[in-house]
């Protein structure tokens, strides 16, 4: 019996490819600077493992959505943030967040089903230094 190999194409997907370029906005450096930790598996997202990232002091940098439901959960992200020394910077909202962070839902043909709503993430890991870090680090300090 001869062996027939099948080809299969598979359609390229369009990533949201990041490019180093001056931000022009502190919301834009943000966006790249979740981007480029999550690329880099340095990005921790969920209340309990942001919170314990917080209290071991292992986060750069905190995000956390203004239009959060739970007062407790902001002032427990806040607290810990001040205590650790973190950077800690506020969004106006979970869906932009959560797109940010990758928490989306994608068809086959890529395109964005469904948003997720994510509260707060940590940055363990910026990845490589783009010039969205440095305008941000400059912003911040």
């Amino acid at each position: 019996m001869a062996e027939e190999t099948v080809r299969v194409e598979v359609p390229a997907v369009e990533e949201n490819v990041v490019v180093d370029v001056a931000p022009e906005s502190l919301e834009d450096a943000v966006r790249i600077v979740i981007q480029k930790a999550l690329e880099a598996n340095g990005l921790v997202r969920g209340l309990s493992e942001v919170a314990r990232t917080l209290d071991c002091k292992t986060a750069h940098m905190c995000i956390l959505a203004d239009d959060c439901e739970d007062e407790e959960y902001k002032k427990l992200v806040t607290a810990l943030a001040k205590q650790g020394n973190i950077d800690l910077i506020n969004v106006e909202e979970r869906e932009k967040l959560a797109q940010w962070a990758g928490l989306v839902r994608r068809d086959v043909a890529g395109e964005v089903t469904k948003t997720l709503k994510c509260s707060s993430v940590a940055i363990r890991d910026f990845g490589e230094r783009t010039k969205a870090l440095d305008y941000l680090l400059s912003q911040l300090h």
